[in-house]
């Protein structure tokens, strides 16, 4: 597990543009945020420079302008977010939240044949 504090939801959010950009100004951040997301400038600007305390992110100046980039892959932080939920709601037990998915949350026949297609490859 990383050393990094988990992120918010709303540093979450911040950080998925971030990584669609790739790297970005803050102003470019804010105009990339979806529409029905009504979020001020220096809200985003408050969350980039959590995003850099935290880890997740770095800075550099190119001028005046700060200009932000991913520091950690999307990947690594669902990892890490999805072994923390485990952790925390089951005990460390993967298969109660594979159950809870398929149950709970259903899934549509193209998904359940990605799933078994999955698990077939594990299995050789």
């Amino acid at each position: 597990m990383s050393e990094r504090p988990a992120l918010s939801k709303a540093e979450m959010e911040v950080a998925r543009v971030l990584w669609e950009l790739g790297a970005a100004s803050v102003r470019q951040v804010h105009e990339a945020m979806p529409a029905e997301r009504a979020i001020d400038f220096t809200t985003v600007q408050t969350y980039l420079r959590r995003l850099e305390q935290k880890g997740y992110a770095r800075a550099k100046l190119d001028g005046r302008v700060r200009i932000y980039s991913p520091k950690v892959k999307p990947r690594t932080v669902i990892r890490e977010t999805v072994d923390d939920l485990i952790e925390r709601l089951f005990a460390g037990e993967a298969m109660p939240l594979m159950r809870h998915l398929i149950e709970d949350r259903g899934m549509s026949d193209e998904d359940l044949a990605q799933l078994r297609s999955l698990l077939d490859g594990e299995e050789e």
